[in-house]
């Protein structure tokens, strides 16, 4: 249902409603509702929570009132984790990015569409960039100002910023403004639309590739130039899992986590100076939900649920290549770096032994050598990968 209410259902969602023995809704479409025989009753707190009541109720007929569309960052994706596609039926209205997109006069299919609703705003930083145009429905009314504040922090304080809250409804309202002066107190329920651009000058990041500098470190860190070619390795895929071993300062799995939307990844260091530096770069680097975990591998890997891809960054022996090799799916995705000869030998060993691809890397960078400039090396890195 929308904000127009109960006229602005299809006739076949309001023959279910009629039809319904339960209505379960929210507080504000209940006052959209008819006079209805069902019983009603409001959304439980957490509302994940309507799952399981829904569960308890299974033989009955049951609706559930939702806003928009419920398969678009809403509870249709919820009762299928719970029930056979077979026992639920839609019945979507128009999106909130539809009717956002229509007012902002955008092509819905050129715009990029997130959600910060119940998630960290910072998610939405990989995606900010100059030249794009999101969508974001947001948790309430300070959301903006959080956006705002991330798009200024990061050269692009110019960017056009307009709250558009209860579309299609009597009190619609639009509030307009740039990240860089942005002061608008905005209604709690509203989309927000942003219209992405850089300040003269301004260093962009890029969305893969991150200078050093971009992270917090203590020197152990993948150089930028062998972070492409592992990430190349590792073969991101959408909404996949990533064990990042010997994670140090996350540089990685963030960059894992920035390459594609949903991407998991489970970081897993012993020293707790580095998970702090890993959680900081999570965080300013739009990966705030980088699972960061206080160990030793392999014995820190027991429980873990079952990755897509494993990097091995640091710690590496043969105990952990084969724990590591036994947790990879069929067509799951291993890369180690090694730097010192032991290691070298190790992985050696190992693309003998499993097979894959074994490489040695050797970077140098221009450097200032007095008033002239001179190529300075990186330490060598011997890469070894493989597909299962």
């Amino acid at each position: 249902m929308g904000e127009d209410g109960w006229n602005g259902l299809s006739p076949a969602a309001r023959a279910r409603l009629h039809a319904a023995e339960l209505i379960v809704t929210g507080p504000r479409l209940a006052d959209h509702l008819p006079d209805l025989p069902a019983e009603k009753r409001l959304w439980p707190s957490p509302f994940r929570d309507l799952a399981e009541e829904l569960v308890g109720w299974r033989g009955r007929r049951v609706a559930v009132l939702v806003t928009g569309d419920p398969l678009w960052y809403s509870a249709g994706a919820l009762f299928l984790r719970h029930f056979a596609p077979e026992e639920v039926a839609y019945y979507p209205h128009l999106s909130a990015f539809q009717l956002a997109a229509a007012r902002m006069k955008w092509s819905l299919a050129d715009t990029e569409t997130l959600t910060i609703h119940g998630r960290p705003a910072e998610q939405a930083i990989p995606f900010l960039a100059p030249g794009v145009r999101l969508l974001l429905l947001t948790r309430d009314g300070t959301s903006p100002k959080e956006v705002a504040a991330l798009l200024a922090a990061r050269g692009m304080g110019a960017s056009r910023l307009t709250v558009l809250a209860n579309m299609g409804g009597a009190s619609e309202t639009r509030i307009e403004g740039t990240a860089a002066d942005w002061s608008a107190t905005a209604p709690d329920l509203h989309v927000l639309a942003v219209d992405c651009l850089g300040d003269p000058g301004a260093a962009i990041l890029p969305r893969t590739g991150l200078p050093d500098d971009a992270f917090e470190h203590d020197g152990q860190l993948t150089k930028r130039e062998l972070r492409v070619l592992t990430l190349a390795a590792l073969a991101p895929r959408r909404g996949q899992l990533l064990w990042d071993i010997g994670t140090g300062c996350g540089s990685v799995a963030i960059e894992w986590m920035r390459a594609d939307r949903d991407m998991r990844a489970i970081g897993v260091e012993s020293s707790r100076e580095r998970l702090a530096l890993a959680a900081a770069n999570a965080t300013c680097l739009g990966a705030p939900r980088l699972d960061l975990r206080d160990g030793r591998a392999p014995d820190a890997l027991d429980g873990l649920p079952q990755p897509d891809a494993i990097f091995i960054g640091g710690g590496l022996s043969d105990q952990v290549a084969t724990r590591a090799l036994d947790a990879l799916p069929p067509h799951g995705r291993l890369v180690a770096n090694a730097v010192t000869l032991e290691s070298e030998a190790l992985l050696g060993r190992l693309h003998s032994a499993h097979g894959g691809t074994l490489i040695r890397v050797s970077v140098s960078r221009a450097e200032p050598v007095g008033r002239l400039r001179g190529f300075k090396p990186l330490m060598p890195v011997t890469q070894w990968s493989l597909t299962k």
